[in-house]
């Protein structure tokens, strides 16, 4: 580590950005606000809520524009929260709380200062260097004085694009499961709640690809999913031959499994759901006590506020074998498909608008302690198509959520990878070299 230096964070910046003070001023619409909630893990978590006029952007904005690359920094609540922006992010507006930071040229690689802000060594002398008993915060000036250690600027260079290719590439799977999901939801709103096949061939479509809206262009496929819708609706205006159903005829809820008192079982809560996509995080071992018990297949629906507001669900694809029974608290309810259902069906049914608000209007409590009970979600009408409208839809959707859940289970083993060599790399642990190779072992 002789080639390294230990500088004032000051002296290798050509740019640092402070829009700590005062909120912006909200709008219901407009350009998002980059504020500290939404920068974890090293990225800008999507969807933004909070938004600021376009009018007003030129106003908030006074304290400099950021450019792309430039590395945003929370400096409190929480600390040390690190990301960097892109062509889509660096037109955001800035809140409070964060800071911009830019490294000369030829002195402070700005890739290479995001990952170094994310090791130990950076994360310790940031919060040596915070106050605050309660919440842990920075001061501009004392982030100034940050001393932090520099390798020549070309060996910055390569730890940047070792790093860098673990984190494009979790990227890469993540938006590759964005996608995949989002043609799933697309085909299951077209189907069960829209009816768009049976609707165009009513309108007159006879091209199979049509029919199907686009969302199959094999042809041969199409023709057989085509011929599956029938071309008339019912009294009800469902597809002929569909009926209106409570959602307890296709889903089980809150399924019953056994599991003993004292078994060590895998353990996921309300905060291992996300909010957006399918994967939930890895769950821990513990034991048993009471709770909501699931398989791989289920969905999980968060049932409390704001959870349920905030949209958090899963599809459960983490337990190591389909005869693992795992388990959580009673703040979320469990969806089973009952087959000719496919698993997926579940899942998408939760990620649903209408679903979700009419499972918010359900809610009963106090404020504050409001729940969804499962027995009234159960009740909910819904829309029961043929065996055979299901059986297809479980042969186009359950494939690509094996492939999101194969991505996530990679990404799962690139993160590790990166941050076992984060802070090797930034120690000098390990060279060069070898970060090389266990890259590539990665992939």
């Amino acid at each position: 580590m002789s080639e390294w230096q230990e500088r004032p964070l000051e002296e290798c910046l050509a740019t640092l950005i402070d829009y700590r003070g005062k909120s912006p001023t909200k709008s219901s619409s407009g350009i998002p606000v980059i504020s500290a909630k939404v920068v974890k893990n090293g990225r800008i978590n999507r969807p933004i809520e909070q938004t600021i006029a376009a009018s007003y952007y030129g106003e908030w904005m006074r304290r400099g524009l950021p450019r792309v690359g430039d590395v945003v920094l929370t400096t409190e609540g929480p600390l040390g929260e690190v990301a960097q922006l892109d062509q889509e992010t660096v037109h955001y507006a800035l809140g409070q709380r964060i800071v911009v930071l830019r490294g000369k040229a030829g002195i402070l690689d700005n890739t290479f200062l995001r990952f170094l802000l994310q090791s130990t060594i950076a994360q310790n002398r940031l919060h040596s260097y915070a106050t605050g008993t309660t919440v842990a915060g920075i001061s501009q000036k004392a982030l100034r004085q940050l001393p932090l250690p520099v390798p020549p600027f070309d060996k910055q260079k390569v730890i940047a694009e070792v790093l860098g290719s673990l984190d494009d590439k979790i990227d890469l799977n993540r938006r590759t499961n964005e996608t995949l999901e989002a043609m799933a939801q697309a085909i299951f709103r077209d189907w069960f709640i829209d009816f768009g096949p049976t609707r165009r061939r009513i309108e007159g479509a006879t091209e199979p690809v049509v029919i199907m809206g686009g969302l199959v262009t094999d042809s041969e496929r199409a023709q057989h999913l085509a011929d599956l819708f029938p071309a008339t609706t019912n009294d009800d205006g469902l597809p002929e031959g569909w009926k209106a159903v409570p959602v307890s005829n296709l889903i089980e809820f809150n399924p019953s499994e056994p599991l003993r008192r004292g078994t060590i079982a895998p353990y996921s809560d309300m905060s291992s759901l996300p909010t957006r996509g399918s994967l939930a995080e890895p769950p821990i071992e513990r034991e048993f006590g009471s709770g909501m018990r699931f398989r791989n297949g289920d969905a999980l629906l968060a049932r409390i506020t704001p959870c349920l507001e905030n949209g958090k669900a899963a599809f459960v694809d983490f337990l190591p074998n389909p005869s693992v029974v795992g388990w959580g608290s009673t703040e979320f309810i469990v969806l089973r498909a009952k087959p000719p259902v496919p698993p997926p069906y579940a899942y998408l049914l939760v990620r649903h608008d209408e679903f979700r608000d009419r499972a918010i209007r359900s809610m009963t409590g106090t404020s504050g302690r409001q729940r969804a009970q499962a027995d009234s979600v159960a009740s909910f009408v819904t829309n029961e198509p043929s065996k055979e409208v299901l059986e297809a839809f479980g042969e186009i959707v359950t494939p690509w959520f094996s492939m999101i859940s194969a991505n996530g289970r990679q990404n799962r083993t690139l993160a590790d990878t990166r941050d076992l060599l984060l802070p090797k790399l930034m120690s000098a642990e390990i060279r060069l070299r070898e970060a090389v190779r266990q890259l590539e072992a990665a992939q």
